[in-house]
């Protein structure tokens, strides 16, 4: 009695399940999941109001890296006004030490006094070029800029109009931008 039907019956289930696609798997499960419309609710709230908490706590993070960079950067801005001025006053210290130097020597004489101020000033003028302090000192002649030059009077000239004639005070410059204009006299409009 092997044809019985309940002995074929183990080895077709097994060459069933062995030729199950995966889709059909997947459609078997969906099936098993519950069908019911409140349990469905709940679970999908509970899956939401984890998401919601993982959203929260990384906004949170968020806000709390902005908030350390702005101070960050706030600190950094004070310490830089702070110490902004500290490279040239470093390269200005010689200068001062000369200058304490030149006054503490008794009974010098005028070259000496003249050599010390010279030298004094050269060591001022190479501190300004290191801190991109530049002088302003048109020629004469040159045309007046009035975004370098500041004109005190005008004086009649045989130069070209509006030009340089003299200048009564030297302007500076620091990186590009005027620190103080040069101040002189030009020439007046024929």
């Amino acid at each position: 009695m092997s044809d019985h039907p309940s002995n074929a019956s183990p080895s077709m289930s097994q060459t069933a399940t062995q030729a199950v696609s995966p889709e059909e798997l997947e459609a078997a499960a969906a099936a098993q999941v519950s069908t019911d419309p409140l349990a469905d609710a709940q679970a999908e709230l509970v899956n939401l109001k984890a998401q919601n908490a993982d959203l929260a706590d990384q906004y949170l993070r968020a806000q709390a890296d902005v908030q350390n960079a702005r101070r960050r950067a706030d600190d950094e801005i004070t310490k830089a006004r702070k110490f902004a001025v500290e490279s040239f006053a470093d390269s200005l210290l010689p200068v001062l030490d000369s200058l304490e130097a030149g006054l503490a020597i008794p009974n010098v004489t005028i070259e000496q006094i003249r050599e010390g101020s010279e030298a004094t000033l050269r060591q001022l003028k190479s501190a300004l070029e290191r801190n991109k302090v530049a002088e302003i000192n048109p020629v004469a002649g040159t045309k007046f800029d009035p975004h370098h030059h500041q004109a005190i009077s005008v004086v009649p000239a045989e130069q070209e109009a509006n030009t340089v004639v003299t200048v009564l005070q030297k302007g500076y410059l620091i990186a590009d931008r005027v620190l103080r204009p040069a101040l002189v006299t030009v020439t007046a409009p024929k």
